[in-house]
């Protein structure tokens, strides 16, 4: 009999065991993430950040950044069990937390390396900001109504007067 080998891996494949090209097709990635190609196809529907580029025959390219996305979904779905919205706040999250942020505690004791240029900057947007909110506001202009208003007690026309009564003069 022949022998039948497990549908998951031991081991997730990491970074370095994606092979060195620049692009990818589906069914490659496919065998590299372990999961059916129409779970990628559906992954690109909910993940925004998992875009492959599409060739002249419509054929999806990925490139490593795509499959390193794909290997990510895998692991925060199945491994860490994510739900769907709960991994994409993942990927959210994680995506804010690559834009540079200044420390905020004194870390083993000694002070932080403090920009002080970004701290400037960032006082300097404070203040503006300050500034425009301190700002009065300015009266708004009347209101001006494009009919005269209606004489008080005349009765409503109804809209089969509107239209079949003859034009003012």
């Amino acid at each position: 009999m022949a022998q039948h080998q497990p549908i998951r891996r031991s081991h997730p494949p990491s970074g370095s065991d994606i092979p060195d090209k620049l692009y990818f097709r589906i069914g490659e990635v496919s065998k590299l993430c372990d999961v059916p190609a129409y779970v990628l196809r559906f992954w690109e529907s909910e993940f925004p950040q998992l875009k492959p580029h599409k060739g002249g025959t419509g054929q999806r390219l990925y490139r490593r950044r795509d499959v390193e996305t794909a290997l990510h979904i895998k692991s925060l779905l199945y491994d860490e069990g994510y739900t769907i919205p709960g991994a994409r706040q993942v990927i959210k999250g994680e995506l804010r937390q690559k834009e540079p942020q200044l420390p905020l505690a004194i870390e083993n004791g000694a002070a932080p390396v403090v920009n002080v240029q970004q701290l400037r900057k960032l006082q300097k947007e404070l203040r503006d900001l300050h500034a425009l909110l301190s700002k009065p506001t300015a009266p708004r202009a009347a209101v001006h109504t494009i009919r005269a208003p209606r004489p008080s007690g005349a009765p409503r026309r109804t809209p089969a007067q509107l239209f079949d009564a003859p034009p003012d003069a």
